[in-house]
């Protein structure tokens, strides 16, 4: 990277080398080896990490987010160019809907946990101590990190690339362009000639720099479900998908 480079200042400071991070097991997973390896340092720190660790805090002061708000456009714009070329005659709305299904929170913590990133990622004690192992959400804005990483590390060809060939199962897969669960449920009620479905946020869950967004949806005449989000947008939809799937059992 040019030292001219707009980019520059979030690669400058005493980087961290990734001393416990297996680089060489990592490239395996997403593809890429790294130039500037202190970049994939930076894209596994969990701001949790940073509490009793000073050396990572002085190296990453905003742990992986910074890096994360930048994954997050570069797989945006990586995937709605890989959709217009996968489907040519698809129109607006089925790109749409294909798009928002792949670059979801869910579909990020899943293709992160198939190449084994939590295994990877520096993390708080509080958060190491969770049973159930790491968060989605935690694992969903890693992956955005790690992509925000390759990007300034190799330009957005590299990144585009390795987003290519992780979601390659998931695009190849895809026939007809997925529904939303909340235009899907919506669509549901107003056949029966019900009232809209009623969103209410109920609560929220974890640290305030990572919130779990808790909502409810119901519909009349039938018990509620309940999503749970990194977004509330995230937990509204997964609510009404979980509200749809019991609607459909017979």
């Amino acid at each position: 990277m040019a030292r001219g480079d707009p980019l520059q200042p979030l690669l400058q400071g005493d980087p961290l080398k990734p001393n416990d991070v297996d680089l060489a097991a990592l490239t395996n997973g997403i593809g890429h080896a790294f130039a500037h390896p202190e970049l994939a340092a930076e894209a596994l720190t969990h701001r949790s990490a940073l509490d009793r660790q000073a050396e990572l805090k002085a190296a990453f002061p905003h742990g992986n987010e910074r890096l994360e708000f930048l994954g997050d456009r570069v797989l945006s714009l990586a995937m709605a160019d890989l959709l217009l070329r996968r489907f040519p005659n698809e129109r607006e709305g089925g790109l749409a809907r294909r798009h928002a299904a792949l670059v979801r929170a869910e579909t990020l913590a899943a293709i992160a946990e198939a190449i084994g990133l939590g295994a990877y990622i520096r993390l708080g004690d509080s958060e190491r101590a969770q049973k159930a192992g790491v968060k989605a959400n935690i694992l969903a804005d890693a992956l955005e990190a790690l992509l925000g990483a390759i990007f300034l590390d190799a330009g957005f060809a590299a990144a585009a690339g390795c987003i290519e060939t992780l979601w390659g199962d998931r695009l190849a897969s895809q026939g007809t362009a997925p529904r939303d669960p909340k235009t899907a449920l919506q669509e549901w009620a107003q056949a029966r000639r019900l009232p809209l479905p009623n969103y209410r946020e109920v609560g929220r869950e974890g640290p305030p720099h990572a919130p779990v967004f808790v909502v409810d949806v119901s519909v009349k005449g039938h018990e509620p479900s309940r999503g749970h989000g990194s977004s509330k947008r995230e937990a509204e939809r997964l609510a009404a998908n979980a509200l749809l799937e019991r609607l459909d059992q017979p």
